[in-house]
């Protein structure tokens, strides 16, 4: 097994990948490392595969990965995960603005202080303000309230994990975002943080735009709500629906009593419909809770778990 695999997603580099790999490969001589480089084209349209098949036939460490179309980092982070074979496993983007020269002290950080994860921290930024450091910042304060992880910056894109994290997890649609948060739910707890160097981009123009932020924060939402209801979604809608519905009938009780007493005409009356409405959501959510339970219940996953040790 080598020590590190450098999983880099990339999507129309094709002036920054012969940059990166003279780069990563004067580091990993100057420390003596036994690496693999796996280069993921996310359905790149320019020269990004003729800048990959040169860097292979010059040295079999580079390995290449080309998807037809773009899918998106996710779907190259998760494609490179499963084809690394390093003990500890970087990933890196291919603008460099992130600095290799950061990768012996994350592998150092997971070897000996024995962390799953460590995140990197652009502390220091040389991004538009408006455009990314302020929602960013925002972003994070959000996903660290909501996830219990104390981060400062989970989009980072340099960051380190033990061959077993990356093994164990599954990250897809825009997930990349939250990759602590799925490896803390997948049971690994040791996450760390290291402020790393950003550098601003030498060649070509940013990928993500300012919709990545409200796709963001749906992602997060799908994670917190899989990571505690993904396996018995009845505990979530049942729950919810319960409290609906028995409002409800409470509701529509007191109606009926006062319609009784003549009080009130329950046709005039706001608070019927409320009541109404509030049983019938009860209903349609403790139905869609017990639909939940039963695509689980024959799901071929609904009993893969993963175990850390046997005997």
């Amino acid at each position: 097994m080598k020590q590190i695999s450098i999983v880099v997603p990339s999507y129309n580099e094709d002036q920054s990948l012969p940059h990166l790999a003279e780069w990563i490969d004067k580091v990993m001589k100057e420390h003596h490392f036994s690496y693999e480089v796996i280069i993921v084209d996310d359905g790149s349209r320019d020269g990004s595969w003729q800048a990959v098949e040169k860097l292979h036939a010059d040295n079999p460490c580079y390995r290449g990965i080309k998807f037809r179309r773009n899918y998106g980092k996710s779907a190259a982070l998760n494609v490179g995960f499963a084809a690394a074979e390093g003990d500890v496993v970087i990933t890196m983007d291919a603008d460099l603005q992130d600095s290799p020269d950061e990768v012996p002290e994350l592998y150092r950080m997971i070897k000996d202080e024995g962390y799953d994860l460590v995140s990197g921290w652009k502390k220091k930024r040389y991004d538009s303000k408006l455009a990314k450091n302020i929602p960013s910042k925002f972003f994070n304060w959000t996903t660290r309230r909501m996830s219990g992880i104390y981060l400062h910056d989970f989009n980072c894109g340099l960051k380190a994990y033990r061959h077993d994290v990356v093994k164990s997890i599954e990250v897809y649609g825009e997930m990349h975002r939250f990759i602590p948060v799925i490896a803390k739910w997948a049971g690994f707890g040791k996450i760390g943080e290291k402020v790393v160097q950003h550098r601003k981009r030498e060649f070509g123009v940013t990928k993500f735009g300012m919709s990545r932020f409200i796709n963001g924060y749906l992602d997060l939402m799908s994670i917190m709500f899989m990571s505690k209801f993904g396996k018995q979604p009845m505990h979530f809608f049942g729950a919810v629906g319960t409290m609906s519905g028995l409002f409800g009938l409470v509701s529509l009780i007191v109606l009926l009593v006062l319609r009784m007493t003549g009080h009130i005409a329950l046709t005039t009356s706001v608070w019927f419909y409320l009541s109404m409405f509030f049983v019938l959501a009860g209903m349609m959510l403790f139905l869609a809770g017990f639909l939940g339970e039963l695509i689980c219940r024959n799901s071929s996953t609904r009993n893969q778990y993963l175990i850390e040790k046997e005997l």
